[in-house]
């Protein structure tokens, strides 16, 4: 039990903290701020997709009662938005780390709400904080409480799940939205509205 938890620990960890990296990233005003901190999230998604395929990996090739073969069967229902992670988030903040890389000739530089936006959309931080969340129910049952045992534990918890996705994806959606509006260049009035008025 101890060494199932030993190996879920960490991938856990390495999730939570990307999340929570990518969640704030749309609040960093400076873009020097905004590309170190970019970066750190590359290596931790990086770091969590490679953890993540190990431990699935090495269950694959376990004789089924080992602890990562556990462990494993544990990280099944993360594998999903690990997945998306690898395919879409790491382009995504790779993208952002080069693009916030452009003014590391004016360092002070306020971070522009383009780059914000960038920050801000829901497959940068989303995939990693669902894949975080969907680490618990296996750090749970590594802990010693089996939450499929029973049935009325387990509805419950689904849908808690699937509401706390649905509430992160929907914060993620708003925010992008709200600071791509700020990225958009200001309209000009119609000739109509700002010409002078003839007689």
């Amino acid at each position: 039990m101890e060494s199932q938890l030993t190996i879920l620990l960490p991938v856990a960890a390495i999730w939570l903290v990307a999340g929570v990296v990518a969640d704030g990233l749309p609040r960093l005003r400076n873009t020097r701020m905004l590309r170190r901190r970019t970066g750190w999230l590359l290596v931790l998604a990086l770091t969590g997709v490679a953890l993540t395929a190990a431990v699935l990996g090495a269950g694959l090739f376990s004789a089924g009662t080992a602890p990562v073969d556990r462990a494993a069967g544990g990280l099944t229902l993360a594998a999903g938005p690990a997945f998306v992670a690898a395919v879409c988030s790491v382009r995504r903040i790779r993208r952002l780390w080069a693009g916030a890389g452009a003014f590391a000739s004016a360092p002070a530089t306020p971070a522009p709400h383009g780059l914000r936006a960038a920050a801000a959309h829901p497959l940068v931080g989303l995939p990693p904080q669902v894949t975080a969340l969907a680490t618990v129910p296996a750090l749970i049952a590594a802990a010693g409480t089996d939450l499929g045992a029973d049935p009325g534990v387990t509805g419950p918890a689904i849908t808690v799940g699937a509401l706390a996705v649905a509430a992160i994806g929907v914060r993620h959606a708003l925010r992008h939205s709200r600071f791509a509006e700020r990225a958009q260049p200001d309209r000009p009035r119609s000739a109509g509205a700002t010409g002078p008025l003839h007689v």
